[in-house]
């Protein structure tokens, strides 16, 4: 039985952004990444890290297989998201009291 997902987003319309970050992050990787359906990328993922991960149907996927998955994608893009904070953070001027 599949499960839909229920996270959403806290700002609407945000998802459109996010999905062109993950594409750009991915794509940075060495992904081949489908700007139109970025979640796609999983089964590249997936393929690389030699995890059978099909579309349909993945019941006796592994909790460590999936979350290899998931991992490499989510860990690559917070990592991102640090990196581009750290680099705000240096561009702005020191507010002095």
């Amino acid at each position: 039985m599949s499960r839909r997902s229920r996270r959403r987003l806290l700002v609407p319309g945000a998802e459109q952004g996010l999905n062109a970050f993950k594409a750009n992050v991915m794509r940075g990787e060495g992904y081949e990444v489908d700007p139109s359906r970025p979640d796609d990328v999983k089964y590249e993922v997936a393929r690389s890290l030699g995890v059978p991960l099909q579309a349909g149907d993945n019941g006796r996927l592994r909790t460590e297989e999936a979350g290899r998955v998931g991992g490499k994608i989510g860990g690559t893009m917070v990592r991102e998201m640090i990196r581009l904070a750290q680099a705000q953070l240096t561009e702005q001027p020191s507010k002095e009291p």
